[in-house]
């Protein structure tokens, strides 16, 4: 269930895994949820090793589609503390085989002349990275997805699914009838937690609204079409050249969830009003790193929700309490980066039992009865977003919504001062 870049992959998995009975269901049109509007930068360098190698695999996948611009990518470090994350960060890379070389300032600024020499302490070169057309990517996968024998069907949308007394899943009810199946696999996006809620089923998985904008050109200050893409977590951005100009995101300290009681099924691709009084911390980071934006004219700036989990990892496997029900969604941000590795990994546990991959982290039960409160996860999704480019140390926990979970000793505690 879900016609984004993640459903089709799972699909596709399926197919290459020799499964020959699958069904795509998408309720608009591919790419119609938050895949048509990602900006379009993937990316391997990432803390956990099972996501590096989930983002070196989707690459892969997408180079061999041949929809992928290998363009590098470069991490800056705009000050001391994120320098020194990066030399382990680069080591564990390493580690599992990644191609990647840690670089001094003056190195980064060859390989990206644009950027500002004002803090840079060094970058995270990752050579084999790049960006990609999210419209063309998904619909690159879906016809191979066809030609294995996968059956896509659109504007049909999901309206149960129908359980035996086990508790095992018998049919997924639809629109135009049902179907009979054993396996659904819910990659529904920010739709998520209502088809978990089909079967009686809560994942804390909150829309939070992502925002990124289009630069044109500055006269004299052109990028070129191979500038690496580069994320500066210090600045709180991300970004890559776009005819001439720049597209660029990034993560702001006080983001706004939405629809914590359930997306509206008739919200599709549409993007939503923009806030620019909430983005003007971004563009003022983004022009700390290239001064020259704050002489370029704004294209569009885009606002979109995207699924956020309250530690800003996926989810993905089966759900416990109904037998037969995966999960593949709450992607927090990872998307076309995690969803080729996803959707290889989902196919593997669900055809042989087990994943070569380290999934546990990732698994949709991690999450107990505190976080079945919609708003409480919505705050715990709220922070997890906040701190997606800050640095986190050991023991660090999330601020919002406390105190929640008491101990025994809370109330003395406090009387004791």
């Amino acid at each position: 269930m879900g016609g984004g870049i993640t459903g089709c992959s799972a699909a596709y998995h399926l197919a290459k895994a020799g499964w020959t009975d699958i069904v795509l269901l998408e309720k608009g049109d591919l790419t119609s949820g938050s895949t048509c509007h990602a900006a379009g930068l993937v990316t391997m360098f990432n803390p956990s090793p099972t996501m590096m190698r989930f983002r070196r695999y989707s690459i892969e996948l997408y180079r061999e589609l041949g929809v992928f611009e290998t363009v590098g990518s470069l991490r800056l470090a705009s000050s001391r503390e994120q320098f020194l994350e990066q030399q382990r960060g680069v080591s564990r890379a390493r580690g599992i085989g990644l191609e990647v070389e840690l670089v001094s300032a003056d190195d980064a600024r060859r390989m990206m002349p644009a950027a500002s020499p004002e803090s840079l302490y060094g970058a995270v070169w990752v050579p084999r990275d790049g960006h990609l057309d999210p419209h063309t990517v998904t619909h690159a996968l879906a016809r191979v997805a066809r030609e294995l024998g996968v059956r896509i069907r659109t504007g049909i949308r999901v309206t149960g699914i129908e359980l035996s007394p086990a508790r095992d899943v018998r049919r997924v009810l639809t629109e135009q009838g049902p179907i009979e199946t054993e396996i659904v696999v819910n990659a529904g996006g920010i739709w998520a937690p209502r088809i978990a809620d089909m079967v009686g089923l809560r994942v804390p998985s909150t829309p939070v609204d992502h925002q990124h904008i289009a630069l044109r050109a500055v006269p004299g200050s052109e990028l070129p079409a191979d500038m690496p893409c580069f994320r500066d977590p210090d600045n709180l951005v991300y970004g890559k050249a776009e005819q001439g100009g720049m597209l660029f995101g990034g993560y702001e300290p006080n983001p706004a969830e939405r629809w914590v009681d359930g997306v509206p099924w008739d919200h599709g691709a549409r993007s939503l009003t923009p806030d620019y009084a909430r983005f003007e911390q971004l563009m003022v980071g983004a022009a700390r790193r290239f001064p020259f934006l704050a002489d370029a004219e704004v294209i569009k700036l885009v606002c979109h929700p995207d699924a956020m989990t309250p530690d800003a990892n996926p989810l993905l496997g089966p759900l416990p309490g109904v037998r037969g029900f995966w999960m593949a969604a709450g992607l927090s941000l990872n998307g076309f980066g995690a969803a080729g590795g996803m959707g290889a990994t989902l196919a593997e546990w669900i055809t042989s039992g087990h994943t070569e991959l380290d999934t546990h982290a990732y698994r949709p039960s991690r999450f107990g009865p505190t976080h079945a409160d919609p708003a409480y996860a919505a705050e715990q999704a709220r922070d997890a977003y906040k701190y997606y480019y800050l640095l986190r140390y050991p023991l660090d926990t999330h601020e919002r919504d406390r105190p929640r979970r008491l101990s025994a000793l809370h109330s003395r505690l406090q009387d004791l001062g």
